[in-house]
């Protein structure tokens, strides 16, 4: 069915029907009367196919219609298979990922984006864990920062519910890498956040942890405003 589609897409010998073409080959391109190209391919024992209808005058190639036909499926074929289906991979983390979980899953972010995915790497806070927030923007802010050379970044950090997402999608072949400034400040950026956080920790009451220390704060304030 696809062959009868494909050969009804050419004219070939005595369906074509104006006065002259122009003949291409090897050797180059010449323009004829079309019957003394019909008298070529019967010398060589091919056919006239007509390969562009719509040029000033068609152009013709002299060639057997079977062979032409089964070159035009595998270059199609061989298109389709160069082509690409982008697809979007997610990458989980924790408020309080580990460096080790952190470089597994940056590396698969790496063989995603150069596979031609995107990638959609989001935070998710559990329970009072959203009270450190910043902490998860820190640590996507060092995600697309490391994934620099790899894609580039077409949202960055939002919340969204209980989880922060991140969005990176892959550099296009030929794409010149975006430069070193963009990447330090979004590395100074990072670095900026991280600092922030750790004051906040060092200004906070130690006993408890992390949890028990914004409880507390935030029973200090309450005490404070009711005074």
């Amino acid at each position: 069915m696809k062959n009868d589609k494909m050969k009804n897409q050419y004219r070939v010998n005595e369906q074509i029907r104006v006065r002259e073409v122009r003949v291409v080959s090897e050797d180059g391109a010449e323009v004829m009367p079309t019957r003394k190209a019909l008298d070529l391919a019967r010398q060589q024992g091919v056919d006239l196919v007509e390969i562009s209808p719509n040029a000033q005058p068609p152009v013709c190639r002299l060639i057997d219609y079977s062979k032409f036909l089964y070159q035009q499926k595998k270059r199609q074929k061989e298109l389709k298979q160069k082509q690409v289906k982008q697809e979007v991979k997610e990458i989980r983390f924790g408020p309080q990922t580990d460096d080790h979980d952190y470089q597994f899953k940056l590396k698969h972010a790496k063989e995603f984006l150069e596979e031609g995915n995107k990638v959609r790497a989001y935070v998710f806070f559990k329970g009072r864990s959203i009270l450190f927030k910043e902490q998860g923007e820190v640590l996507l802010l060092r995600f697309a920062a490391d994934l620099e050379d790899f894609g580039k970044v077409e949202q960055l950090p939002r919340l969204e519910g209980k989880k922060m997402f991140l969005f990176i999608a892959p550099k296009k072949a030929g794409v010149a890498k975006q430069s070193q400034q963009k990447r330090d400040k979004l590395a100074a950026e990072a670095a900026r956040k991280q600092a922030d956080k750790e004051m906040q920790q060092e200004e906070a009451p130690r006993d408890g942890g992390l949890f028990a220390n914004a409880i507390n704060g935030a029973d200090a304030l309450k005490k404070l405003t009711e005074e």
